[in-house]
């Protein structure tokens, strides 16, 4: 037993040794010709291969077992197969065997040429195409050359500098993106790294570069550049100038290219510079070769523009060609300085002995590039420099860095990676010294840079104090420079610094009033004897100090020693007693110091708490920041109070004259008006001589005014054969003490217009603005105006800032120079009233009215200055009971109860007075019924039960359900009348009395039920066409009031958003119609009330719906000022997207499209043939004129795609599971209308409209979602237009652009077939807003054959009319049909936020193609220029009619041939006509071999 043990212990099993492990694949992979392997199981075997090798590790297997398989891989069989995939996994495997037989590779030279040459040519290529089916093995491929670093034997093949070029330009071509691949397939990051060390690698272990590399890679560092980008093949651009304020078109990030090209130079950075070296020179010793060469005499002659003579004493410059090649070159520097600035070590020196170039254009080039390179500025240029606007409203003075405007612009951005004068301390220093450069253009272009410098910190890096002392003290200098255009230069350097940095910076050595500052050496300029640096100079600081004024009104003491002397020194230049001077102030003094539109609350958009814009109207109705009222004339009179205290005693006496010329220079003026009157442009029938004599002695007194007297005598002489009565009132306008500053404003801004409107003519000046506005200044009562005498009196009172003594030391002044500005006091005008007050046997003055509405207004807001005694009040109580018209009587109320304190007394002894013994056609009865109306609105509180009962049976009973003088004229008649009846405004005011009892209902819970019979009245009165009596009745003269009050009344009532709540989408439909009235009057009224109430944000966003009914307005005014006002509204929310507002809000004009849709399947119209249809998509038409813009169509277009994914809301809802009614019906037919229209607008705008990843959730009051997939699919799939709607549609809209194009021209010629609105000229006749009603629909016969096919040019769908149907052409709008009522809107807090969209669906809607187009200015626009929109239609129009004309040529010629109807759904799927190819590549011209490292990177 133990011995067994001991032989088991004993045993050892002996491993035998294995052989190391080989490559298991035998399969074949060549083949003989004519015996080729099926493709299927080629790609088979390759795949197993390249699995097998793959799992291999390089040391642990057999060499020798690749040797086959290497060389069936470098078969040409495989190399050059035409199947893609073969390819890539022959790669994948090649790349596999060049790893594991490393170092040394199984293959020729010929053969790893070859395999390069596969590999560079087609599989790196594909990587820009992430969707590929074979992109792994592309990538595997890639990496495996970056990692195992395989790419490293393309260096030793002899002759490969085309394959390193063509792999150099593949590689940058795919991380810059290929056009072939959607933007939603982005190349991945790995790619770019991958490739960016494969480069690395191979340029590292290169000994020399093709020169073709090098132009490869300088090319990259040009995509930031916008010139270099768009210059050349730019369709709106002259000589590659891009305007700045469309630098939010540039690109906001590095590209991928840029960056890589940027690693390799960072990683190879000497090679690099021997490289970039040698480029830099050949492009200087090329244009210095080009100079010599050139004729001597012609380069004198184009440097002598601009040029000082002594710098062409050496010959001619270079070429034109050669100085464009140095200009982009040393722009290139800019840009390799901030991307990698070791590669310039050895290019700064050169760059640095241009700076004692003797050429001029050579040293000047150099020292724009060096400045630009220590402020770190690129190739992209500046950012757009933040303007001090000095009628900014509040003042945008950031007096933290914090708070300093930053750049968002990524290329922009001032960037320097290191500082220079640390780096390169020679060159900042032989830089520095071109302060005293015998040239003043390059002393200017040095003056610049050092501004830059000091602005941008040496572009982020910092400049120590005593090197940023030093460059301020050398700006000083320039200042004081001997050239004037040194010294402009230097003041428009002051003007691009932010305000932090003139507060910061250049106000470190003092302020204005310290001597040897750079402030104070400025503000010496205004005195230059030079204009041109004057006006810059006067012009730089009254903006630095309107600007500093919100800091100076709250005292800040740094801005006050700073700044606050600058008004002190611009106005002390009156003493000159130059008139040119005087004329510069006048200009500044109304333009930049007290701006005329200061401050501009109606352009502004004030942002409320709820982040909705709201556009703040020039009233006192609008609020600030903080909820407190803004009043315009309160802040421009604190501001005026502010420079006074900032005037010495001189200069006071300046500021006082200047006010005290105006009375003298007005008189002269209604002299000169009243003269040029009976001079009548010439034509005088007696007094010739006379009246010729004291015109010119006039002319010739303000001629004398001016700079220039024989010009602007010949200027006054023309304005007066102008004879402009218009311009004479507005002169008028701007002297009289009774205008306000608002009336002041708007007289000189339309006289402006009429003056350049008339110097375009060719029978006035083009300098007659520049001869009158300075004349139009000084006559102006614009300081001293009676808006601002409220406001300096309250300060006289209250001493708030510190500004009552200026205040009283004003009033003073005005009292004794111009009285006649407090002739308005409120103290005059309750005397006024007091005794033109009424009786029951005397009226009132017919002007009262307008007093009481002033005295009503300051009552508001002073009601302690509203006299108290008892015979005012006995006067207003006149006035309530008796007043005339009954506007007088609702002022009166509301004078007494903002004076007095027992409110409930009087509200009741009111109502008590008007409620006894009232009865209709008494004296005063409207008077009353005015007075109840205001107390309902005042007082619901202190209204007893009984008197407001009463109340009620007056406005009902006794005067909305009386007809005292029934019609006797047809139950339709309906007719405007100028003037209204007392009846009429009975009932006017009966109205207003219920619905003021609504708007004041003090109880949330009760309102729908005391509101429902009111809503129901106006609903009736809307459906109706204004008709209350059953029996047809009523007045055809009442009914267009009625109707119009009645739609006025809901606007008012839905500016409360519980009172809009009540408002059923079935009743608002009804209301949309008021906008199509057969009588102008009721339109125009209801969309001026609604302009008014949208402008002021008051109506939720579905109002904005109404105005895109106007598409068939007959008013040709109307219809332009409607079109005018969408198109500034969706400029505002454009504007306020570009900001950075909430997505929500800037997507409100888009988001109306929904609801254009639904109100347009609910319009009284509607029908579902061919005909209305084509009609119908004019209201589309219309709205895409004015909403449809490049980066806007995508959304439009997927909300029309969404309508038909819903069912109608409005009408009552079936089950779930129904079948679609046909209220469901008509939105499907839209929105396929709506997407055909959208598609042929796409087309003819050369747009490209994108897919958004994302839905829109549309107003669940609306619509409602389709709950059956199937159903759901099976709409989606269904084509419900009818033929020939898609041919009609693109008549109308061709009909629709040529119009547009001659309205443009200011052509008057008619459209084909049709007026403005592309429809028939003899419906255009009948002054009704558009067609006939819908015919009644016949009933087709079972089995009915379908159409025949139509010819390709189908015929318009309005010529199949009779000729006798155009009379009956008409729209009865007011045909709307009876409706379920209700008056609670389901979803109200969904609805009232319009539609709500993520931010990946408008982020990805703004991806595509943008329209180059002009440029909105950034902030919101009132007005927007018509033709703005539609610049880009005339030449496509013009295109279309000359197609339209060759077509006809062509039909007459030969028969026309028959093509293939296009299938329904032709219209969805978005192809681009052949005419709009994209953009074609311009290829660089061959060059000699010579000149091949010259200029190589900028033709690329």
């Amino acid at each position: 037993m133990p011995s067994r043990s001991a032989a088991a212990v004993t045993q050892v099993e002996v491993e035998e040794p294995q052989p190391a492990p080989g490559l298991q694949f035998n399969e074949p992979l060549s083949w003989r010709a004519g015996k080729a392997i099926a493709v299927a199981d080629l790609l088979k075997r390759l795949h197993a291969l390249s699995k097998e090798m793959q799992e291999m590790e390089q040391e642990e297997n057999e060499r020798d077992s690749f040797t086959r398989v290497a060389k069936d891989l470098v078969s040409p069989n495989l190399l050059a197969h035409k199947d893609k995939g073969v390819k890539a996994l022959t790669a994948a495997c090649l790349v596999d065997i060049l790893r594991l037989c490393a170092p040394d590779a199984p293959y020729t030279g010929q053969q790893l040429r070859d395999i390069f040459n596969m590999i560079i040519s087609q599989i790196l290529p594909a990587l820009a195409d992430p969707s590929n089916a074979y992109n792994h093995q592309h990538l595997y491929v890639l990496s495996s050359l970056a990692q195992v670093k395989s790419i490293v034997l393309l260096a030793d093949i002899p002759s490969a500098d085309t394959l390193i070029r063509n792999l150099f330009q593949h590689c940058f071509d795919v991380v810059s993106g290929s056009p072939r691949s959607s933007p939603a397939e982005e190349v991945q990051k790995n790619v770019e790294a991958h490739m960016t060390a494969l480069l690395v690698c191979l340029m590292d272990e290169s000994q020399t570069l093709p020169p073709e590399v090098v132009d490869i890679i300088v090319a990259q560092f040009l995509r930031t550049d916008p010139k270099a980008l768009n210059g050349s093949g730019s369709k709106n651009k002259k000589n590659g100038v891009v305007d700045e304020k469309q630098s939010i078109l540039f690109l906001k990030q590095l590209p991928p290219a840029y960056n890589m090209a940027r690693y390799i130079c960072n990683a190879c950075p000497q090679k690099m510079a021997r490289y970039f070296s040698q480029y830099f020179n050949d492009v200087v010793v090329d244009a210095s070769n080009s100079s010599d060469q050139k004729n001597p005499s012609k380069s004198r002659k184009r440097h002598s523009d601009g040029l000082e003579d002594s710098d062409d004493e050496n010959g001619g410059g270079p070429t034109e060609q050669a100085l464009s090649d140095l200009r982009k070159v040393h722009g290139l520097l800019r840009e390799l300085w901030r991307a990698c600035p070791g590669v310039l070590q050895n290019v700064i020196p050169q760059l640095e002995a241009e700076l004692s170039a003797e050429n001029v254009q050579l040293r000047l080039l150099a020292t724009e590039t060096l400045g630009d390179i220590i402020s770190g500025i690129g190739a992209a240029g500046l950012p757009v420099a933040p303007t001090m606007d000095p009628a900014a409203y509040p003042s945008n003075a950031p007096l933290k860095a914090s708070e300093n405007t930053v750049s968002l612009n990524l290329l922009t951005k001032p960037s320097s990676p290191q500082p220079f004068p640390s780096a390169h301390p020679q060159a900042y220093t032989n830089y520095l010294g071109r302060r005293h450069d015998k040239s003043a253009l390059i002393r200017a272009a040095w003056t610049t840079g050092v501004g830059r410098i000091l602005s941008t910190s040496a572009g982020g890096a910092g400049l120590s104090q005593q090197e940023e002392d030093r460059l301020i003290s050398d700006l000083n200098g320039m200042l004081g420079d001997a050239d004037e255009k040194v010294r402009v230069a230097a003041v428009k350097v002051v003007a691009n610094f932010n305000f932090y940095d003139v507060v910061s910076k250049l106000g470190r050595l003092g302020g204005v009033s310290d001597s040897g500052s750079l402030l104070a050496t400025l503000a010496d300029r205004v005195r230059d004897r030079r204009h041109p640096v004057r006006e810059e100079a006067m012009a730089v600081l009254a903006r630095i100090w309107g600007v500093a004024v919100g800091e100076i009104s709250e005292e800040n003491e740094q801005i006050v020693a700073l700044l606050g002397g600058i008004p002190t020194k611009i106005l002390d230049t009156y003493y000159t007693n130059d008139i040119e001077i005087m004329v510069l102030l006048d200009r500044v003094f109304y333009e930049h110091l007290l701006p005329l539109s200061y401050p501009p609350v109606k352009a502004r958009s004030s942002r409320l708490p709820n982040g909705n814009s709201q556009g703040a109207k020039e009233s006192q109705g609008s609020t600030a920041k903080g909820g407190e009222a803004i009043e315009p004339d309160k802040i421009r009179t604190e501001r005026i109070l502010l420079l006074v205290k900032a005037l010495d005693e001189r200069a006071k006496k300046v500021f006082y004259a200047m006010q005290s010329r105006q009375l003298m220079l007005s008189r002269f003026m209604i002299a000169y008006l009243a003269r040029c009157e009976d001079y009548n442009g010439g034509v005088m029938e007696e007094n010739e001589s006379s009246i010729k004599e004291n015109l010119t002695r006039l002319i010739k007194t303000f001629a004398g005014m001016l700079p220039n007297p024989q010009q602007a005598t010949s200027d006054l002489w023309k304005f007066a054969k102008l004879h402009d009565r218009r311009s004479y009132q507005l002169i008028r306008f701007c002297m009289a003490p009774e205008s306000d500053y608002r009336t002041v404003f708007k007289a000189i801004k339309e006289f402006t217009k009429r003056v350049v409107d008339a110097s375009s003519s060719s029978t006035a000046s083009n300098n007659l603005l520049d001869t009158l506005t300075p004349l139009l200044y000084r006559v102006s009562l614009v300081v001293y105006n009676k808006s601002h005498v409220p406001a300096i009196m309250e300060y006289s009172r209250t001493d708030d800032k510190s500004l009552a003594a200026t205040a009283h030391e004003v009033l003073r002044e005005i009292s004794s120079r111009t009285p006649e500005v407090l002739k308005a006091h409120v103290q005059e005008i309750c005397k006024t009233l007091q005794d033109e007050a009424p009786s029951a046997k005397k009226p009132n003055d017919a002007g009262a009215v307008d007093n009481l509405k002033a005295c009503a207004s300051f009552a508001s807001k002073y009601p302690k200055e509203i006299p108290q005694d008892r015979k005012f009040v006995q006067a207003m109580s006149n006035f309530a009971l008796y007043g005339s018209p009954p506007e007088a009587a609702k002022y009166a109320v509301s004078v007494m109860w903002a004076a007095t304190e027992r409110k409930e007394s009087l509200a009741r002894d009111f109502a008590q007075k008007c409620i006894k013994d009232f009865s209709f056609g008494e004296e005063g009865c409207l008077a009353r019924l005015a007075t109840l109306s205001q107390l309902m609105l005042l007082a619901p509180a202190e209204m007893d039960e009984q008197s407001s009962d009463e109340i009620l049976d007056i406005a009902i009973k006794q005067t909305l359900l009386q007809v005292r003088e029934p019609s006797k004229k047809p139950a339709d008649e309906y007719e405007w009348s100028p003037t209204i009846d007392d009846e009429g405004q009975a009932k006017c005011w009966a109205l207003k009395i219920l619905v003021n009892r609504i708007r004041s209902h003090p109880d949330a819970e009760t309102l729908k039920d005391v509101a429902a019979p009111v809503y129901n009245l106006l609903s009736t009165l809307v459906e109706q066409q204004g008709e209350l009596s059953k029996a047809g009745t009523t007045p055809p003269t009442h009914k267009p009031r009625l109707r119009l009050l009645a739609a006025r009344l809901y606007l008012k009532l839905c500016a409360q958003r519980t009172h809009d709540a009540l408002l059923m989408p079935s009743a608002f439909n009804a209301l949309t119609t008021v906008v199509q009235d057969s009588e102008e009057a009721v339109r125009s009224g209801f969309l001026q009330r609604l302009k008014k109430y949208l402008n002021q944000q008051k109506l939720p966003q579905r109002f904005y719906v109404i105005p895109f009914l106007l598409a068939f307005e007959p008013s040709e005014t109307l219809r332009l000022d409607a079109t005018t006002w969408i198109r500034s509204r969706a400029a505002a929310f454009a504007n306020a997207k570009s900001i950075g507002s909430s997505t929500k809000a800037n997507t409100v004009m888009e988001s109306v499209f929904a609801r254009l849709l639904s109100v347009l399947s609910h319009h009284p119209d509607y029908a579902n043939e061919a005909e209305d249809l084509v009609d119908f998509a004019r209201y589309i038409i219309f709205y895409l004129q004015n909403v449809a813009t490049a980066d806007n169509v995508s959304l439009i277009f997927h909300i029309a795609q969404r309508v038909k994914q819903c069912r109608d809301a409005v009408t009552t809802s079936p089950a779930p599971d129904a079948p679609p009614t046909e209220a469901d019906d008509r939105l499907y037919h839209l929105s396929d209308l709506a997407q055909i229209t959208l598609r042929k607008f796409e087309d003819i705008h050369n747009w490209a409209i994108q897919t958004l990843p994302a839905k829109i959730r549309l107003p669940s009051s609306l619509f409602s979602e389709i709950k059956s997939h199937a159903e759901a699919q099976r709409i989606a799939e269904h084509h419900y237009l009818p033929d020939g709607v898609e041919a009609g549609v693109e008549d109308v809209l061709k009909a629709t652009l040529r119009a547009s194009r001659a309205a443009h021209h200011g052509k008057k010629r008619k459209v084909e077939s049709g007026d403005a609105n592309g429809r028939d000229a003899k419906k255009a006749k009948s002054g009704l807003p558009i067609r006939k009603p819908p015919r009644p629909k016949e009933k087709k016969a079972a089995g009915a054959a379908s159409k025949a096919p139509k010819t390709p040019k189908a015929k318009k769908v309005s010529e199949s009319k009779e000729p006798g149907s155009e009379s009956a052409e008409r729209r009865r709008s007011g045909r709307v049909k009876e409706v379920e009522k209700s008056y609670v809107e389901r979803d109200s807090e969904e609805d009232d936020e319009e539609m709500e969209m993520v931010d990946e669906a408008v982020d990805a809607g703004g991806d595509g193609p943008k329209e180059e187009a002009d440029a909105s200015e950034p902030g919101s626009h009132d007005v927007v220029d018509e033709a703005r929109r539609d610049e880009g239609v005339d030449e496509l129009a013009q295109e279309a009619e000359e197609q339209e004309e060759a077509e006809a040529v062509e039909e007459k010629e030969q028969e026309p041939t028959p093509t293939p109807k296009p299938t329904p759904n032709s219209a969805s799927r978005g192809k681009k006509k052949s005419s709009a190819s994209p953009r074609s590549k311009t290829k660089p011209s061959p060059r000699a071999k010579t000149r091949a490292t010259r200029s190589r990177a900028i033709a690329v």
